[in-house]
């Protein structure tokens, strides 16, 4: 195997910690092993205690290296999304010599004079994702190396993460033997992978339900426009099913994976199963609707926050509706409680590939997907705040042309397309071109615009 093609997601999560690796051949990814152990040292998403995360880590990707045969050593990373900022940004540079065509230094340093301004010392630079570049009075430019000119301007956002929690993260991760490709922040490697390009462009909603943080983000004009935490997540499902029952933590996670359905008016009463009672001798029955009404009034404060929040940002009523992933989105009806809430098309996303067909394998697979799709202008600017990612060669670079406009009549959706699994309360239409602009009036935040 060649290790250049050779890409590792690794998702560290509150309940477990997850490594996803794939080969890519002839542009296509296939996942070859995964690793999948319990996590230590981190609490709400975050990493508390180093030592134990970086042991975690490396049991996780023992796993993933005996099951796939590849010996690892770097990997992509997740970031969690708490108190990530998404600002705009721009860069302008003068180029001396105009006769000579821009090629990958001028994308770095107009890069770098795009994220140097007002960055506060507590931060640091997650990402630059720029939206077009200039050259002159000439916008709407996706790649310019190779023009010629003597002004480049760069338009765009930067992601940026308190330096706390990215340092644990890289010393975690370093510590458990392995350099980092790349960091990303998990919601925006999950909108590449799981929204279609429709989606993207027009505004859907992504909420990740995970063990100890639920995170709502919004995708719009195929960027990553809002993301905002609730630190709540299964693992408070599981803690009121232990305290409700009078049953140990293990055994409340077992019944809630069993028999746990969200909406409880979808639960039978006349549904039984037995409980391990603490200070009892004999299991206690006990009734499917007692069961999901506890798990739904969790996930009502859960959801109901989220709401409240994605109302504050202006980000609800959006085309795309609201997709669903984590592992909490495993649990039956929990599409339907999140379409009650909303009021809006809900539907969960389950991964098609072999062995990784549970909600709670997306960010692991999507970081991989990320990885292998980043364009080279992308990667030439990533060197600017990453000293480990690729530089593309000179000879690669190859001038990205502007797609043309194109629409087409929307096509209906089905109940279930690849790998997604759909509930709606109307037929959600489907937009089989990606379209730059469309035309939709939404009261978004600056942020949106």
């Amino acid at each position: 195997m060649n290790e250049s093609d050779i890409y590792v997601g690794l998702d560290i999560g509150t309940t477990s910690i997850k490594a996803i690796v794939a080969q890519t051949i002839d542009g296509q990814t296939n996942v070859i092993g995964v690793g999948n152990e319990p996590s230590a040292g981190v609490s709400r998403g975050i990493i508390v205690d180093i030592e134990k995360a970086a042991q975690a880590i490396r049991k996780t990707l023992d796993q993933a290296e005996t099951k796939s045969g590849v010996e690892i050593s770097s990997v992509v990373v997740g970031l969690p999304a708490d108190l990530i900022s998404i600002d705009r940004c721009s860069g302008m540079i003068s180029l001396q010599d105009q006769a000579n065509e821009i090629d990958n230094q001028d994308i770095m340093e107009v890069a770098r004079t795009a994220i140097s301004s007002n960055l506060p010392q507590e931060r640091e630079v997650v990402n630059l994702i720029p939206e077009e570049f200039k050259i002159d009075d000439f916008d709407g430019i996706a790649d310019p190396r190779g023009m010629v000119g003597s002004r480049l301007e760069l338009v765009g956002r930067v992601i940026t993460g308190p330096k706390t929690i990215i340092h644990n993260v890289r010393k975690a991760v370093t510590q458990a033997g392995v350099t980092i490709d790349q960091l990303v922040v998990g919601a925006e490697a999950e909108g590449k992978t799981i929204l279609s390009d429709s989606e993207q462009d027009f505004g859907t909603i992504l909420l990740d339900l995970g063990g100890g943080q639920s995170t709502a983000a919004v995708i719009h004009d195929n960027e990553l426009k809002y993301i905002d935490v609730d630190h709540e997540g299964g693992q408070y499902i599981t803690k009121d099913i232990s305290s409700v029952l009078n049953t140990s933590l293990k055994d409340a996670e077992s019944i809630k994976r069993e028999y746990g359905i969200a909406d409880a008016q979808a639960a039978v009463a006349d549904n039984e199963f037995p409980v391990e009672v603490v200070g009892q001798s004999q299991p206690q029955k006990v009734n499917e609707k007692l069961l999901a009404e506890i798990i739904e009034a969790r996930l009502d404060q859960i959801l109901g926050r989220l709401k409240d929040k994605l109302t504050a940002a202006n980000a609800l009523g959006m085309p795309g509706g609201i997709v669903l992933t984590g592992g909490v989105a495993s649990m039956p009806k929990l599409a339907e409680l999140a379409a009650n809430t909303f009021g809006m098309n809900v539907r969960v996303y389950i991964p098609d590939k072999m062995g990784l067909r549970h909600p709670s394998f997306a960010l692991g697979l999507a970081l991989v997907n990320y990885a292998t799709g980043l364009s080279d202008v992308d990667q030439v600017i990533r060197t600017v705040f990453s000293v480990d990612a690729p530089l593309p060669s000179q000879a690669d670079q190859a001038t990205e042309q502007p797609a043309t406009d194109q629409y087409q009549a929307p096509a209906p959706a089905e109940e279930e397309e690849g790998g997604l699994s759909l509930f709606s309360r109307r037929k959600q239409p489907k937009e089989p071109k990606q379209r730059k602009k469309n035309g939709f009036n939404f009261s978004f935040k600056n942020f949106f615009e």
